[in-house]
């Protein structure tokens, strides 16, 4: 398996800091759900074994770790969700932290005879190589109980290797979304968009405005990978999304012919884009986001990306909520595309209390406890959406869950690196090469199909 790419760093070190501002987030986007004093009302006891809609076992003297990636704010509300376990249940939780790529720390921890209990693995990938070194233990029947109840089939097969059941999918993030300047769109008299031609014609007003329409972060090739994806899944469907990420049906295939020329209808005009295609390529990510909120006038209305962009904008003046707003990604078959990545929990050490907090990890009452803390999104159908602090986080989690089994994994972290993961080369290299000539869809697609062919023959 490849290695997490730096870019999948960056993203996971955000959702560290927007956690630790999600209480700013509140203020401008509606009020938390939680009691004044901050407790919730509804944990039992020290030691109780139920609630209110998980069972667990009593672990008292039970000791175990889990190992994950996390560092900061989010490590810190990670921890909330093991304490609320240890209360219920009397085990002692343990945080180990990781270091990326976590497979290799797994394998370290592995090879000198002291891995943790449970982990948490933010990839696909990762998953199908650990279960393939033998180093998974299955899902127990709790675990698979809690899946059936509240998680959609995608997200239990996204934790299964050969229909064996490992991971927990805990947490999610939704990278099918866009961000607005109200100001922007208020004085341009704009409307969020429902559809890509709606899309189109609301860049065409702000532009008629005098501002330019659309921020494009493309010297980091991952957002125009993700552009991309977002366009392929609403058009060509899940079935043949699922087919082009594992390489089952070649990059010239007319499904992606169809993605280019819809692509190229908003890259082909470089007056929709800050800066022209050549200056979209010196923009990276984070001031793709920050040009988009800075100043009297910004220098783009909107742009496109995660739930992460909420950190990029609380480095601007804007407040989220009221100087900037999102909309799904607008459709361009018949219905929004739900792109999204995620990290699952699965068993090392089997044991019942391992099994336990597998568990509790798969509950709607854990998604509470981190839904409540800001800065997460959950794939659990059973959260009662009220957990979340804000409305903007309520309108993320909404239209993923809202999705069903119509998300996808993200397609470029599906890949081998050397295609889907590398700076200057492959996936991100050949759309680059598409924003400075849109027109030329036949070669593009050569090259991405001729780099793919290398890298998953590799």
């Amino acid at each position: 398996m490849r290695t997490i790419r730096t870019a999948r760093r960056t993203r996971n070190s955000a959702f560290a800091v927007l956690a630790a501002g999600s209480l700013v987030l509140a203020a401008g986007c509606g009020s938390s759900d939680k009691k004044s004093d901050g407790k919730d009302t509804n944990s039992p006891s020290a030691g109780s074994s139920t609630s209110s809609g998980v069972t667990l076992p009593k672990l008292d003297g039970v000791s175990l770790t889990v190992a994950a990636v996390w560092t900061g704010a989010e490590q810190k509300n990670f921890v909330k969700v093991l304490d609320e376990f240890s209360k219920r249940t009397g085990a002692k939780v343990t945080f180990v932290p990781a270091q990326d790529p976590i497979v290799n720390f797994l394998g370290t921890k592995i090879a000198g005879g002291a891995p943790p209990d449970v982990a948490m693995l933010p990839q696909v990938g990762a998953i199908t190589q650990a279960a393939a070194k033998g180093w998974l233990k299955p899902a127990g029947p709790e675990a698979k109980a809690e899946l059936d109840k509240n998680y959609s089939k995608i997200w239990k097969d996204l934790g299964a290797v050969k229909g064996t059941q490992y991971g927990v999918y805990y947490k999610a993030a939704n990278k099918s979304l866009v961000w607005y300047n109200t100001k922007v769109f208020g004085d341009a008299g704009a409307t969020e968009p429902k559809t890509w031609p709606d899309f189109l014609k609301t860049a065409e007003t702000i532009s008629a405005s005098g501002v330019t329409p659309v921020s494009v972060g493309g010297a980091d090739g991952w957002t125009l990978t993700d552009w991309f994806e977002n366009i392929y899944l609403s058009q060509a469907g899940p079935e043949k999304y699922d087919q082009l990420a594992a390489h089952k049906i070649k990059w010239t295939d007319p499904s992606v012919k169809d993605a280019l020329t819809t692509l190229g209808q908003l890259f082909g005009k470089p007056s929709l884009i800050a800066g022209g295609a050549n200056g979209a390529l010196q923009v990276e990510f984070p001031a793709s986001v920050t040009q988009t909120f800075t100043g009297a006038t910004p220098k783009a209305g909107m742009v496109f990306e995660g739930d992460f962009v909420q950190v990029n904008i609380g480095q601007t003046k804007a407040k989220v909520g009221t100087d900037a707003k999102v909309f799904p990604f607008p459709a361009v078959g018949a219905k929004s595309p739900v792109v999204t990545g995620g990290d699952a929990a699965v068993v090392l050490k089997d044991s019942k209390g391992a099994q336990a907090l597998l568990t509790w990890l798969a509950s709607a009452d854990a998604a509470k406890v981190a839904a409540e803390s800001g800065g997460f999104i959950s794939p659990n159908k059973g959260l009662d959406m009220a957990a979340y602090p804000n409305d903007i986080q309520r309108t993320i989690a909404k239209a993923l869950i809202a999705a069903g089994d119509d998300i996808r994994f993200d397609m470029s972290d599906q890949a081998p690196q050397s295609f889907g993961g590398t700076p200057g080369k492959g996936e991100w290299k050949a759309l680059q090469d598409f924003l400075k000539n849109p027109k030329d869809i036949a070669g593009t697609q050569a090259t991405l199909e001729s780099d793919a062919a290398k890298a998953y023959t590799s």
